[in-house]
């Protein structure tokens, strides 16, 4: 059963595992969890900003299961909802490289014929000054092809850090209305009124 190790693309727990440099993803499922403990109550500002100083500078997976060891137990709900969500994660981001390997390869192609037929009409058996930009760009559309996991897994990444900040925004909005009833009576009025208020267009 998936868990929030299954997150990880080696389970850090093992020792043979310990000593494979830590990637993007694997930093940001310990951060992920290091967010949910903050608001949780469980880390205070200054033990999390710590725990996520050192996440963010692991080297490699062994150093970063003792930083979520107090606060993650075996089979956690909330572990086994964030390791559910990385397939979804991982399908959007390999479906951003597609379409950008796609603009790579339009990149190369459509330049290339451009030059090759300037060069044909106007220069042929001259010159042939249409390899730099072939070169260039075919230079492009190769790395794109070849840094495919590395492209990916750095979009899995972002948009995990993105899922987060907004994870976070929520949480801060809940709260400040839990902890202002006068706001939450007016937030409440607004929604009635149609989010409009004295500030909506006449």
């Amino acid at each position: 059963m998936s868990d929030f190790w299954g997150g990880f693309r080696a389970d850090p727990r093992i020792s043979e595992n310990a000593r494979l440099r830590a990637a993007d993803t694997d930093r940001a499922q310990v951060t992920a969890q290091l967010d949910e403990a903050y608001a949780d109550g469980r880390l205070s500002a200054e033990e999390h900003g710590e725990r996520v100083d050192r996440a963010l500078a692991a080297v490699t997976l062994g150093e970063l299961p003792p930083l979520v060891a107090d606060l993650l137990p075996v089979g956690s709900p909330a572990a086994l909802t964030r390791a559910a969500a990385l397939p979804a994660l991982r399908t959007q981001a390999e479906a951003a490289y597609r379409r950008e390997r796609q603009e790579a390869l339009g990149g190369f192609l459509l330049p290339s014929l451009v030059c090759l037929v300037i060069w044909s009409l106007t220069m042929a058996g001259g010159f042939f000054w249409p390899a730099f930009i072939i070169l260039g760009t075919g230079a492009h559309l190769i790395s794109t092809v070849i840094r495919r996991e590395d492209i990916v897994e750095k979009k899995v990444s972002s948009l995990q850090r993105h899922q987060q900040r907004e994870l976070r925004r929520e949480r801060d909005r809940r709260k400040r209305t839990s902890d202002d009833p006068e706001g939450r009576d007016r937030d409440r009025e607004r929604d009635e009124r149609g989010d409009g208020g004295d500030d909506a267009p006449r």
